[in-house]
């Protein structure tokens, strides 16, 4: 039996597909989670695809969430130690909707 002994850090799992983001996605449907807006979520996305942070394309290097799966939970908040960028953008958003 193989056994792996290579660190998971060091790994190529932290890449992950966008078929595995869909599918994580998919999964907590109907599971009591409560997700944003389609609006609020594209806001955060956008945010975090600009944001140095971003590791692997996917990856928040502050928290290690899925950036994908975090910003659809409305619970959830960006972890930016020098503040929310998701809060910065939404706010600025909704001043330019009034």
């Amino acid at each position: 039996m193989a056994v792996n002994q290579t660190c998971k850090g060091c790994s190529a799992d932290v890449w992950v597909t966008e078929a595995q983001i869909q599918k994580l996605l998919a999964g907590m449907e109907g599971k009591g989670f409560s997700f944003v807006s389609e609006t609020v979520y594209q806001t955060r996305l956008a945010v975090c695809r600009t944001c140095p942070s971003l590791v692997y394309g996917t990856t928040c290097s502050h928290c290690g969430c899925l950036v994908e799966v975090s910003g659809k939970l409305a619970g959830k908040k960006c972890p930016h130690p020098a503040g929310s960028k998701w809060e910065k953008a939404e706010q600025a958003s909704a001043s330019a909707k009034s």
